[in-house]
């Protein structure tokens, strides 16, 4: 039997098992990014080509810049598992799951060499394209599963996908000193900061106690928009670059 057609045209079709149909949506409206976390590229697109693993991503790109695709873009890919955005619990529904081989934390975070971002940044262009998918919907894994997954990491290079017309992005401000929020503070100050975090996107209930859940969102936050340092507190860095980029987004800039 004849594999199918890859969507992006470079690509080759390696296939997964793990798919099945899209469900209450007419296509993807996310990309969230992954890295693979295993010590090989080798081992870790075999295990998403295992019936017995249950997991899987749309795109699987290699250190060399090399593309493979594993399921049709018209199918739900099983890569996000238990996550959440905005109110949309199904984002394996809605979204392109592309797996960047690297081994991340459990290697000691390597760098993403530049021909692999170069092919990265074309294979999300060709599907922001093709999905008319915004720049605030382009994701982590990190952010959207927050405490439970850390990737793609703080190594991964969204300044550049954002300057390559991929992503939302401000620049991060500087860390320095004054008022923050940690785990344990109370009060209206981190309802704010609560409220803030859940209307970019973040799965973050407003309770007004910096819990552990709300000290694993920050951490998520800056691991993608302040990755310079990366501890869950709310300091006056992370929350003047969030302040922006909600100012940036369409609905608060019409």
């Amino acid at each position: 039997m004849s594999l199918p057609v890859c969507d992006f045209p470079t690509a080759r079709f390696v296939a997964s098992p793990n798919h099945n149909e899209r469900l209450g949506v007419s296509g993807p409206d996310m990309i969230i990014l992954h890295y693979t976390g295993m010590p090989t590229a080798a081992g870790a697109l075999d295990w998403l080509c295992r019936e017995e693993s249950q997991v899987s991503s749309h795109y699987f790109v290699h250190e060399d810049g090399w593309v493979d695709q594993l399921v049709a873009e018209d199918r739900r890919a099983w890569h996000a598992g238990k996550s959440v955005w905005k109110t949309e619990t199904d984002i394996n529904s809605r979204s392109i799951g592309i797996e960047i081989a690297n081994a991340g934390h459990p290697g000691g975070l390597p760098d993403y060499p530049a021909i692999q971002i170069a092919a990265v940044v074309e294979l999300c262009r060709f599907c922001v394209k093709r999905w008319s998918i915004p720049p605030e919907r382009v994701l982590a894994h990190s952010d959207i599963a927050p405490v439970r997954k850390v990737d793609p990491g703080e190594n991964f290079p969204w300044k550049n996908l954002y300057e390559n017309g991929v992503g939302h992005w401000v620049e991060p401000a500087p860390v320095g000193g004054g008022r923050y929020f940690q785990r344990g503070d109370k009060g209206q100050p981190v309802e704010a900061v609560q409220g803030m975090l859940s209307l970019y996107g973040y799965g973050l209930e407003v309770t007004g106690e910096f819990c552990d859940k709300t000290h694993g969102v920050v951490e998520a936050f800056q691991r993608h928009f302040r990755p310079s340092q990366v501890d869950g507190i709310a300091d006056i860095s992370t929350l003047d670059t969030l302040h922006r980029l909600l100012g940036s987004l369409p609905q608060f800039t019409r």
